[in-house]
């Protein structure tokens, strides 16, 4: 079984796992592994660890290219571990990944996750060139 895993600083993973099945429905391959104050890399990677048990291939999407959450997880690839990781999640990379999966293909979730970030007042200005 694969597992989708987001992880970040506080509970920004956990909303966005709320959001992404708001949206989408639930998704029983999605977890969200929060980094709190009151514990360190260690209790993060217990819980980490945790969550991606009988997993046959995990992928983790992180908060933060850096952070600790994205930094204890490198760590595991670095040891052996075979698992793709990939750093600035959004609400739009977690769905283009999971829509993805759902029609049977590998989208391009760096490229694709691009084509969301836009400058909406531009945007809207240039509809009213348009005009």
């Amino acid at each position: 079984m694969e597992k989708l895993i987001l992880v970040s600083h506080g509970g920004f993973s956990k909303g966005l796992k709320e959001s992404t099945e708001m949206i989408l429905g639930p998704q029983d391959y999605l977890y969200a592994v929060s980094l709190n104050p009151e514990y360190g890399e260690e209790e993060f990677i217990s819980k980490f660890d945790e969550a991606r048990k009988e997993a046959d291939s995990v992928v983790v999407f992180a908060d933060l290219l850096g952070g600790t959450p994205c930094n204890a997880v490198s760590k595991l690839i670095m040891q052996g571990e075979d698992i793709e990781l990939y750093a600035g999640m959004s609400l739009p990379m977690v769905i283009t990944y999971i829509n993805g999966r759902m029609i049977g293909e590998k989208a391009n979730i760096i490229e694709k996750s691009k084509e969301y970030v836009v400058h909406v007042n531009e945007m809207l200005a240039s509809f009213d060139e348009d005009e």
